[in-house]
This record gives C-alpha cells, sequence and structure tokens, in this order.
C-alpha cells in the first residue's frame, strides 16, 4: 500500500508540474490558443522596417517625399500626412540585395506574407540564423512558397498558402536564439522589384531541442540521369519535413512513375525509405486523373497537392509543366547523422516498358537540423533559374 501510494503522489506532482510549465507562446494550436505566455508579439513591414514598439508608420510624406524606401507612397498620401500609408512597400533595383528583417534576441518567425513583381525566378530569398555567414534557406521567391513557373496557381496547405493575386505566405515555425535575417536579391539586370511584406515573430525562450529552418532549390534542366537530386550532402542530426517538386515534360504519356527514395544515416546503394511512384509520393494515385473527365486533377490540401497543371495552349506554351507539393507535417523523416533524397525520372514507353526522361525538374527541399550546416552547392546563374 505505501508503495501504491507513493507512486499515486508522484503522478500528482509530475501532472502538476506539467500543469505548471510555462509557455513560450510557440507551438500554436487550438488546444494552446487560450494559454497566456509571456512572450512579445512583433511584426517587420515597409512601414516598420525593425518591429520595435510603437515605430510603426512614421514615415512622413512632406519630410521624407522623394526618398526611396522610406517614403514610396508619398505621392498617394500628400493630403493625408504621417501616418496614412505612406511607405507600404519597397522598391529593390536590379543587383541589389535588400535586408527585409533583421531581429535581435531569441524567437520564432510564425509567419511571412510578401507579393513580388517581376519575375519571381529571378528573387532570391535568404535566411540567417544567429552568426551564421552562410545562409540556411537560399531559394527563389517563386519556388518557395510553390510557384516555380513565374506563373500563379491556388495552393492552399498548412504550410504553405498562395492567394489571388500574387499573395506568398509561409506559416513554417522558424526558431532562432540570437539573430534572424532576411534578404531579397533582385537579380534581374533589367527590371526593378517592388516588395510588398510583412514578417511575424514572437520574441520568447526557445527550446534547447528546437532545431533550425532549412531550405535548398535544385534543378535538374533536361535531365540526363533520369534521377534528381532533391537534396544532398545534409551533415547533422535533425528531420525532413517537405518537398515542392515541379516538372516540365519533354514527352508525351504518363511521366510520374518516378520513386522518391530517402537515403540516410550511412545508406549507400540502397536506400531506407523507398516510394512506390511520383503521384503516391504526393498523396495521389494513378497518373493524378479524373477517370470521368479523362483530365489531370488539381487538388491542394493541408498536407499534399498537385495544386498547378499548365497545359499546351497549341501556340507557345507547347509543354505541359506540373506543380506538387508534400508536407512531413505529421511524419517527418528523421536522420540523426546525415540524409539525400532522390526521385527517379520515369514516364512510360511502348509494350509497358519504363522510360527514363529527360524531363526539367525543379525541387525545394525543407527541413530541421542542428546547426551547423553543411554548405549549399551554388545556387545556378541567372539563365539557368530563367524558365521557359
Amino acid at each position: 500500500m505505501k508503495r501504491v501510494t507513493l507512486v499515486l503522489l508522484g503522478l500528482v506532482a509530475f501532472c502538476f508540474a506539467s500543469a505548471q510549465e510555462k509557455f513560450n507562446g510557440l507551438d500554436m494550436n487550438m488546444g494552446t490558443l487560450s494559454r497566456l505566455s509571456d512572450a512579445q508579439t512583433r511584426s517587420i513591414s515597409p512601414e516598420n522596417f525593425t518591429g520595435e514598439k510603437g515605430k510603426g508608420g512614421m514615415a512622413d510624406p512632406e519630410k521624407h517625399k522623394g526618398q526611396r524606401n522610406v517614403a514610396n507612397s508619398a505621392l498617394q498620401a500628400r493630403e493625408l500626412g504621417i501616418g496614412w500609408k505612406v511607405n507600404p512597400y519597397i522598391t529593390i533595383n536590379p543587383g541589389e540585395t535588400f535586408t527585409i528583417a533583421e531581429i535581435d534576441g531569441s524567437g520564432a518567425i510564425q509567419h511571412i506574407w510578401m507579393t513580388p513583381t517581376g519575375n519571381w525566378q529571378y528573387s532570391i530569398i535568404r535566411f540567417y540564423w544567429d552568426d551564421e555567414t552562410e545562409p540556411s534557406v537560399e531559394v527563389p521567391v517563386g519556388p518557395f512558397f510553390g510557384m516555380a513557373w513565374n506563373t500563379f496557381a491556388p495552393l492552399n496547405s498548412i504550410a504553405m498558402t498562395v492567394n489571388p493575386g500574387s499573395a506568398f505566405n509561409s506559416f513554417w515555425k522558424m526558431p532562432f536564439r540570437k539573430k534572424c535575417k532576411i534578404t531579397v536579391e533582385n537579380i534581374n539586370p533589367d527590371e526593378s522589384m517592388n516588395l510588398y511584406y510583412q514578417v511575424d515573430y514572437t520574441l520568447t525562450e526557445v527550446g534547447e531541442d528546437e532545431a533550425y529552418f532549412h531550405a535548398q532549390y535544385r534543378r535538374s534542366d533536361k535531365n540526363t540521369n533520369s534521377d534528381h537530386v532533391i537534396i544532398d550532402g545534409i551533415k547533422g542530426k535533425g528531420h525532413y519535413v517537405g518537398t515542392f517538386m515541379a516538372v516540365g515534360v519533354n514527352n508525351n504519356g504518363w511521366w510520374g512513375e518516378g520513386e522518391i527514395k530517402f537515403f540516410m544515416d550511412g545508406d549507400k546503394d540502397f536506400a531506407t525509405i523507398v516510394g512506390t511512384g511520383t503521384e503516391d509520393y504526393f498523396l495521389g494515385s494513378y497518373n493524378f486523373e479524373n477517370k470521368e473527365t479523362r483530365q489531370y486533377q488539381e487538388y491542394s490540401t493541408p498536407y499534399a497537392g498537385l495544386h498547378q497543371v499548365i497545359r499546351p495552349d497549341g501556340l507557345y506554351n507547347s509543354q505541359q509543366r506540373f506543380g506538387m507539393y508534400r508536407w512531413h507535417v505529421l511524419d517527418p523523416i528523421r536522420f540523426e547523422k546525415d540524409l539525400k533524397v532522390t526521385i527517379q525520372d520515369l514516364g512510360w514507353r511502348s509494350n509497358h516498358r519504363y522510360l527514363p526522361q529527360n524531363s526539367d525538374i525543379i525541387t525545394v527541399a525543407y527541413w530541421y537540423q542542428r546547426e551547423p550546416h553543411a554548405r549549399f552547392p551554388e545556387l545556378p546563374e541567372r539563365n539557368r533559374l530563367e524558365v521557359n
């Protein structure tokens, strides 16, 4: 009886301690929405570049008239005065890199909204965590948000949404401990770009077990290996949380027989996780085909989708193009030491034989890991980033 009493007392103490555990304001969901915390909510936009409390909307249309990225809408606000939408956007000139957010302290980005103009392949977004000099995220803005072909398509998922007319939203949780810096580079030599944006974040304590968010872009243009590398060279402990893939098909027939493979923790010739086909990995089936309409069926769900189908128009848009995503939010791919992810570029040929293809494949890999991370391969030069 004494032993039972001690066990019960221990359970009561554990439950009490758990109930009293301080909430840091992160990991928001319907179950935590009512919990109070000491976290501080902040937001950075062109109307408040620092996110400081009480420092938003201070540009003066008269005093700052003509100053780029200080009062870009001074003309429109000239009759209203200070506080009336004087600088809602920035302009990034050709070849220029602009720091859209720089945050000191510990916390996490919880939401990003932006709507860039111009060629989305020519706007490069980079994230730097703490004191690192090499980015943990380096991706053209369009593909980062699931838009690889510089063409809008609705995307409605738990991690990303893309809404009319070109509203890009990220809800990935992005913790940092000392500092966060986000830059956007305009590599278009001919055009300036305008960027409306908002970075919503929380300043709070970050737990020891929180890893850092990473994303990397890769492209196999006219792939000759029939094996596209989504990611390689990841070193350290972490978990893989998502894939965006765009495919430009260069042959007729069904193009998505390729299997995805996750090589982890020392795998060499054979992977630990091997899928059964491209549409299967993206949580579809049987060629993404609507059997009644005999057409590709777009879908966009919380964790997976074929959200973009670009059909030939009989003139200049002559090739099929697709965009799809798979978020491993509830089923992350965990690794202890290393990770490589590939997908086969495979279709069908005559007599029920597989066809190694030469597709144009663009991917963005998303994962969390402890720092330091392995250095990324160099981003392709501008002509190889262009889509046509």
